[in-house]
């Protein structure tokens, strides 16, 4: 099981965290998801510490892609924690959505089971 560190637009886009944490326990589904992202918005003395820290201890960095992604400080920090870490970074976005890619996150996927399954396998 490959550990994930889900990076998102904390404000923005929950419902894809939560639509990928759902399709990973689908028993359609052919990977699993150690979801090692940050559950709820922390103090800001002490997010980046951790999101670090996790990222770290991560295989790889999957970036959700939306409407506003590419522009959420969050996630740029969060992309630049893991080029600094050395850490995979891939970007899914949903099909035909036509967001902007995130600079510097890797390949862009298509939210696809094949791509999410041949990423996270």
């Amino acid at each position: 099981m490959k550990r994930v560190f889900v990076s998102f637009d904390f404000d923005n886009d929950q419902h894809l965290k939560n639509l990928l944490v759902g399709q990973a326990r689908n028993k359609r589904t052919d990977f699993t998801l150690a979801n090692w992202s940050l559950k709820e918005a922390a103090p800001s003395t002490t997010w980046e510490r951790e999101a670090r820290d996790r990222i770290k201890r991560s295989d790889i960095v999957l970036v959700l892609v939306g409407a506003d992604t590419y522009r959420a400080p969050g996630v740029l920090k969060e992309v630049n924690m893991a080029r600094e870490e050395s850490v995979k970074l891939v970007q899914v976005t949903q099909k035909g959505s036509g967001h902007t890619s995130v600079a510097n996150a890797g390949r862009y996927y298509n939210w696809t089971w094949e791509n999410l399954e041949a990423i996270l396998k």
